[in-house]
């Protein structure tokens, strides 16, 4: 039995069920995940999973809250960032790969940091193998601001953080979008920051969700009596 309708017919209902229910409904974007082999990002333990409404966990267990996004918020903050063609993009978090793939069919040039090796140099290669060629996995602690402080239209923290640090608002270009999934648990809201000048940035908060913290970013003092 040929096992492509399968995967085909998961991929529609993800859209479907999942994705267009969640306000995605960009058909820019709809195609291009209808487009690209999700399965191929996960791992092969859980491929199964790999078009179920859920994080899917990434690596060996060993560092807590390495896991693939879920569908619906990957979709949902790409369609959010009105990502452009001529744009360069600073994704921290790479992950499975997954959308690093997304923002480079949608943008000029991806770089993505990932602080595992392991994760990085698979994201690589999966990467590589699906021909996006512009793209860099960098294994770097995306928590340190980069060294020669270059300056990007888009940033994307593909998890959760306390706050937005000041270092990645510089990072953007004037014009530049930046998202980030803020606050702490049970209840966390996406953030999509637009540097509107050289010393302004304007920040909405459309919707909520909960993901698992990026490492190292700074998190707030708690005080026990």
């Amino acid at each position: 039995m040929n096992p492509t309708p399968t995967l085909e017919r998961l991929r529609f209902n993800m859209i479907e069920q999942q994705i267009r229910p969640w306000d995605v409904l960009d058909l820019e974007i709809l195609d291009l995940l209808a487009a690209i082999r999700r399965e191929d990002y996960v791992p092969p333990a859980h491929r199964g999973l790999a078009f179920f409404d859920m994080e899917i966990p990434l690596g060996d267990g060993s560092v807590p809250g390495q896991v693939m996004l879920s569908p619906k918020v990957e979709a949902r903050m790409l369609q959010d960032l009105h990502v452009q063609k001529h744009e360069s993009v600073l994704e921290i978090g790479t992950g499975s790969g997954f959308m690093a793939a997304l923002l480079a069919h949608r943008a000029a040039q991806v770089l993505s940091l990932e602080i595992d090796p392991v994760l990085a140099a698979r994201a690589a290669e999966t990467l590589r193998q699906n021909g996006l060629a512009n793209v860099e996995v960098r294994n770097a602690d995306g928590a340190v601001p980069l060294p020669s402080g270059p300056s990007f239209d888009v940033i994307v923290l593909s998890g959760s953080v306390a706050r937005i640090p000041q270092n990645l608002l510089g990072s953007l270009k004037v014009g530049g979008r930046l998202a980030a999934i803020v606050g702490e648990e049970p209840m966390m809201r996406a953030h999509f920051v637009t540097r509107t000048s050289e010393s302004k940035w304007d920040t909405i908060q459309p919707w909520d969700t909960v993901a698992p913290r990026l490492l190292n970013f700074p998190e707030p003092s708690r005080f026990s009596f």
